[in-house]
């Protein structure tokens, strides 16, 4: 693959569409900064090669990508990651948050912990936190 791409892992049993999954991994790339502003990403045929998929699968993932604002396609040149614009990392972190606090309500539905045992849990990692970052 050219430049600093990221591996991605496909998984069919996901229950997550292929684009999908190659979206949002290239997506957590650029947001944590493993891929850098200008970092060039594999072509779409070169991408489907790569992971055995369709070049139409490969095609949505980096249409989304760009829709989103995380890259720009230059056709003939290939497709580029864009400068992050801050509004759109933290809607994406945003995001993320969200996801995380709802797997966290649907392990703690099955653990039958209620609402303030959610929040005794809360406040103590948010105070681990705050210790760490006082060392």
């Amino acid at each position: 693959m050219v430049g600093t791409f990221v591996r991605v892992v496909l998984s069919n049993s996901a229950g997550v569409p292929l684009y999908q999954q190659i979206k949002e991994q290239v997506g957590t790339a650029i947001l944590s900064g493993d891929l850098a502003e200008g970092s060039a990403l594999p072509s779409v045929r070169a991408l489907a090669r790569d992971l055995r998929i369709s070049v139409i699968t490969t095609t949505r993932a980096y249409s989304e990508l760009a829709a989103e604002g995380f890259i720009a396609t230059v056709p003939g040149k290939g497709a580029y990651v864009l400068p992050l614009d801050s509004a759109l990392v933290r809607e994406q972190l945003m995001r993320q948050v969200e996801d995380g606090l709802q797997a966290a309500l649907d392990a703690a539905r099955r653990a039958g912990l209620q609402r303030d045992g959610l929040i005794q849990i809360l406040d103590g990692l948010i105070h681990a936190e705050q210790q760490d970052a006082i060392r």
